[in-house]
């Protein structure tokens, strides 16, 4: 889950990270308000989970609370990148001498931890990273003796942080370092890490992905949780226990095993290439059972999305054996005419594995009108994107 900037400085000031915790303002009203208890000027910050926002306009200086107002009332409501502006931090002003660069992240590529560190911070710190990767300074950090006093030294001097302030910044990455590790997070990044002009070391921004696998660790975590930011259809599923994610295709994915649906987004987006583009509309994962109710519950999911124009249901049988599975879409089709949302779109039905015969049999007596049987997965993907793509409105098709 990311956390919002405000929630990122929550999680900061917990664990001893000096930074600027504000207020968060969701009318321009309260912008104002915030502006005068904090005296000016303030920062007026848009709260998205997405990097960008200063160049987006999201980020801006108010001199008094009349400004502070207005400038409010412009950034809420901010298309930024495809996230509306729902509210804003308010922040008191702070002098800036220095910006830098901070972070912990899980390096998937190496299978470890990794600490980054840049005295070029800001907000072009991605074309620091392009063009000048020698001033981005990559630290790995073993995960079982963690980041120590003499790790965090060398860190900050193989990045050339100014001597004056070296053990300043050497105790926030220690701090950040206990975000990353209790928190249980993936990412902790700070962009930027200011240096004032007192030589105060201050997180003025913060960036924070926990692990959702280690919520049952951190009950206290629910208060991050913002449905408005989640999509609907993924808190619906989320509702009904299915492990589904949206994506901008027209071809809903139905599978058992999240290896075997990631498999099936390539198929489907390969074999889309030779119709017009088609591509995979979903991710959802029904996991090892396939009864009625579990099918049931996935159709209606995928199926409420309207850019869905077929459904390719991939299953192979394992400790749920085939035929169990086709007498749950039997099931699910009559069950969804129950609840009055007959299916009229079609389903491309690929099943393999334990009792692949005795399912295809039982489909195949069913005579569904909408379900179609294929053996291979290659060739149940072509067929669902066909299907997709000859569903398209004439004039994008």
């Amino acid at each position: 889950m990311d956390l919002y900037e405000y929630q990122a400085k929550q999680l900061f000031a917990h664990y001893g990270v000096p930074t600027q915790l504000g207020e968060v303002a969701t009318t321009p009203a309260e912008a104002r308000a915030a502006a005068e208890r904090f005296g000016c000027p303030v920062v007026v910050k848009a709260q998205v989970k997405i990097g960008g926002r200063g160049k987006a306009g999201g980020v801006r200086l108010a001199a008094d609370p009349a400004a502070a107002y207005t400038v409010a009332s412009e950034i809420l409501g901010l298309d930024i990148r495809g996230h509306i502006v729902h509210r804003v931090l308010i922040t008191p002003a702070e002098q800036i001498a220095e910006e830098y660069y901070v972070s912990f992240l899980v390096d998937r590529a190496e299978r470890g931890l990794l600490c980054m560190a840049s005295v070029s911070g800001g907000i072009d710190i991605e074309q620091v990273a392009a063009e000048t990767p020698e001033r981005l300074v990559r630290v790995p950090v073993d995960a079982i003796s963690g980041l120590t006093d003499a790790q965090a030294a060398e860190i900050c001097a193989a990045a050339d942080f100014p001597v004056a302030v070296r053990p300043a910044v050497a105790d926030v990455l220690l701090a950040l370092w206990q975000v990353f590790t209790a928190g249980d997070a993936l990412l902790v990044e700070v962009n930027p890490l200011v240096r004032t002009p007192d030589d105060r070391i201050v997180a003025l921004d913060g960036k924070v992905t926990l692990d959702d696998n280690a919520f049952f660790r951190h009950p206290d975590y629910a208060q991050f949780e913002d449905p408005t930011a989640t999509d609907p259809l993924e808190q619906a599923a989320a509702e009904r226990d299915l492990n589904y994610v949206k994506l901008d295709g027209e071809v809903g994915v139905i599978g058992n095993g999240a290896g075997l649906v990631m498999s099936t987004l390539d198929v489907v987006a390969y074999a889309g290439e030779r119709f017009g583009g088609v591509r995979p509309a979903n991710f959802l994962d029904i996991g090892g059972g396939a009864s009625a109710k579990v099918m049931a519950d996935g159709l209606e999911i995928v199926l409420s999305d309207p850019d869905v124009t077929c459904v390719l249901v991939n299953v192979f049988g394992g400790i749920t054996a085939c035929d169990a599975v086709a007498d749950g879409i039997v099931g699910a089709l009559a069950m969804l005419a129950d609840r009055g949302t007959p299916v009229t779109r079609p389903i491309v039905v690929r099943l393999d594995g334990n009792n692949a015969a005795a399912g295809r049999r039982i489909l195949a007596e069913a005579n569904l009108p909408t379900v179609e049987l294929i053996e291979t997965m290659d060739a149940a993907a072509a067929r669902a994107a066909e299907l997709a793509y000859h569903a398209r409105p004439a004039t994008s098709a």
